[in-house]
């Protein structure tokens, strides 16, 4: 009988998990938070679930591992050293679990954590027709070794170094590997290069397979950007079990209401398109469309002790976003607003401009452009006399902007520049958004260095 392999992909955290099956029974590997997705095709293919496998404890997302294996009384199979606080069926390197009639065989690949495993999936015929690669192998990069803390990030490097190489000897290179990070996950410590890939595509163009130990570690090390702060509550959480979920329509306020929490400090995300929140949008709110990676850039900047109201046109909007946030653990945002914006009465419009555009408004008024990307997207290169200061930093970091003239904002494609508007019109500067494709400053300003 054919195994199949069937992708859930989380574009908004860069995430994919994986449901295997052979017509009947089935496995999960790295499911996320929201298991009605794997509950919904389980359903619509007719399959019984067997078990469910983690590659490692997750970072960047809560698992939905837990409640499903309890759901339907299947084993949990983790690392047999990966401490939890509930029962798992700990699993050992070259151990083999069966599920109908396909198996899968565990690979020790610590690296992304010290108890990362990698699953064989290994048909009726004994013969490896797939892999799992969690946060080892990834599409030409690997998973970053840093998250346990730097300390650790040296030794987790080499090890990581190591296993990639196990991985690649251990399974013909027509294999196709499925990792679950690598998709704008901020746990891939390069960016990735496919959405599909094998192990003879990986030894072609995968930097851990084609520098050697010393070289990969080094560059490893020093690509290593910030990653969000979000991170730190997800391990913890993973490790103890999270909560199940519960989808509850959040209670709706009206204008008046969210503008007066505003005034109290409480966060007012807008999850319209950043050309919406330009044309109006109430003062003192945080634009983080539903267009871009919302969850991962609101997980980042928001401070998960502060009351949280999410506002749109749209009420599916907000039911999108109560999915996501409940990915990464925000469960209970106070309300929501879903209407007009000619409603608010504390409400402004901002403008956004092209690169091209900086040159004739240096001649003609006084600019400020910032810079909002992370560091090493403006080390590769920058617009000159251009100030940076990450995205995620602009809350702290707000004094250090000029209070006269415009504020020009940038970063590589709109988005997070979107992002940090709100806060900089609040402190009473005057923002502008440079809504364009970084690709753009060189060929209209050949300022960069």
């Amino acid at each position: 009988m054919a195994i199949n392999i069937l992708i859930i992909e989380t574009p908004t955290l860069g995430d994919r998990s994986y449901l295997i099956h052979d017509g009947l029974n089935a496995l999960v590997v790295d499911p996320q938070r929201d298991i009605d997705r794997i509950e919904h095709l389980l359903l619509r293919e007719g399959l019984v679930l067997k078990a469910v496998a983690e590659t490692h404890i997750h970072n960047d997302y809560l698992t939905g591992g837990l409640e499903l294996s309890r759901k339907y009384s299947v084993s949990y199979i983790l690392h047999k050293n990966a401490e939890v606080g509930f029962e798992k069926f700990g699993i050992s390197d070259q151990e083999t679990f069966t599920i109908g009639d396909f198996a899968i065989k565990a690979l020790h690949t610590p690296g992304h954590t010290f108890t990362h495993m990698s699953y064989q999936i290994i048909d009726a015929k004994d013969e490896v027709i797939g892999l799992t690669t969690g946060g080892s192998l990834l599409h030409g990069s690997t998973g970053r070794p840093d998250l346990l803390g730097w300390d650790n990030a040296p030794t987790l490097a080499q090890l990581q170094f190591e296993s990639a190489h196990r991985i690649v000897a251990a399974v013909p290179d027509e294999v196709p590997i499925f990792p679950t990070h690598g998709f704008g996950s901020f746990c891939s410590a390069t960016p990735t290069t496919s959405n599909s890939s094998t192990i003879g595509d990986q030894r072609k163009i995968n930097p851990v397979l084609i520098q050697d130990k010393a070289t990969y570690i080094k560059n490893t090390l020093q690509h290593l950007d910030a990653y969000p702060n979000y991170f730190a509550r997800m391990m913890p959480t993973n490790s103890i079990g999270p909560r199940p979920i519960n989808f509850v329509e959040l209670p709706q306020m009206t204008s008046q209401e969210v503008e007066y929490q505003i005034s109290a400090g409480s966060w007012v995300v807008d999850l319209r398109t950043r050309s919406s929140y330009l044309s109006r949008h109430v003062i003192g709110s945080t634009n983080l469309g539903l267009d871009g990676s919302m969850a991962s850039y609101l997980g980042w900047i928001y401070p998960y002790d502060q009351k949280l109201i999410l506002i749109s046109d749209l009420e599916s909007d907000i039911s999108d976003a109560c999915r996501e946030l409940l990915r990464i653990g925000i469960d209970h945002p106070l309300a929501s607003y879903v209407g007009a914006f000619e409603n608010f009465k504390e409400a402004s419009t901002l403008v956004s401009v092209k690169f091209k555009d900086i040159k004739k408004a240096i001649n003609e008024k006084q600019i400020t452009i910032l810079d909002v990307r992370q560091n090493l997207e403006r080390q590769k290169s920058f617009i000159t006399d251009s100030i940076h200061i990450p995205f995620y930093e602009i809350w702290s970091r707000i004094n250090e902007l000029p209070t006269t003239g415009e504020i020009w904002v940038h970063c590589a494609s709109g988005y997070r520049a979107a992002s940090v508007l709100g806060v900089i019109e609040k402190s009473g500067r005057n923002p502008v958004l440079i809504d364009d494709d970084f690709s753009n400053a060189k060929s209209h300003l050949n300022q960069e260095n």
